[in-house]
């Protein structure tokens, strides 16, 4: 029987979720005998291959053209999209500079911080992402099929989606399972 292949990623996120699958600790050796993680932020693998994956799961908000064009070829090679964490479900932490203009924060960022460069500029190289006038969470830029909140999710929250998915049932989050800390 062939392997569910599932490709994670990050957008602009703090890591805590991709550690909260980490959280799953030994039970992840038995969702591998399942699963092949074809490519996830910490492996020489950054893009999901080109002939898709099962399950897609994105972490994070979106903040700048390079996360939308991360979110839009996890949607397109992936048959179910998981949003994983506040940031990605609700905008979270990160949705926070909505209530500034963009300009002033990267004017703050840039210029105005003691670790500033001697040039006190805000980068504009064509190489660089543009940051977007708000950050949106993962449904405002992609259709998303499956949305599990928490900063982080517990680990048994993701345990049972990813089980629940290998059952071939779409994860009904409640109880433990359902948490917004």
């Amino acid at each position: 029987m062939a392997k569910v292949t599932v490709a994670t990623d990050w957008l602009d996120t703090c890591s805590g979720c991709h550690m909260a699958i980490l959280d799953i600790d030994e039970r992840i050796v038995e969702l591998l005998k399942y699963v092949q993680f074809t490519s996830t932020p910490i492996t020489d693998f950054k893009h999901p291959p080109k002939e898709g994956v099962d399950v897609g799961i994105l972490t994070g908000a979106v903040s700048n053209t390079h996360q939308l064009e991360v979110a839009e070829e996890m949607r397109e090679r992936a048959k179910i999209l998981i949003a994983l964490g506040d940031c990605a479900v609700f905008g979270g932490i990160c949705t926070m500079r909505n209530f500034f203009d963009k300009d002033e924060v990267l004017r703050t960022a840039y210029v105005e911080t003691p670790s500033t460069d001697e040039w006190g500029a805000v980068p504009t190289s064509p190489e660089l992402a543009k940051l977007f006038d708000r950050v949106m969470a993962l449904d405002e830029a992609v259709k998303v099929d499956l949305h599990i909140p928490g900063c982080p999710p517990p680990a048994d929250a993701i345990w049972y989606a990813l089980t629940e998915l290998l059952a071939g049932r779409i994860p009904v989050l409640k109880g433990e399972n359902l948490t917004y800390e």
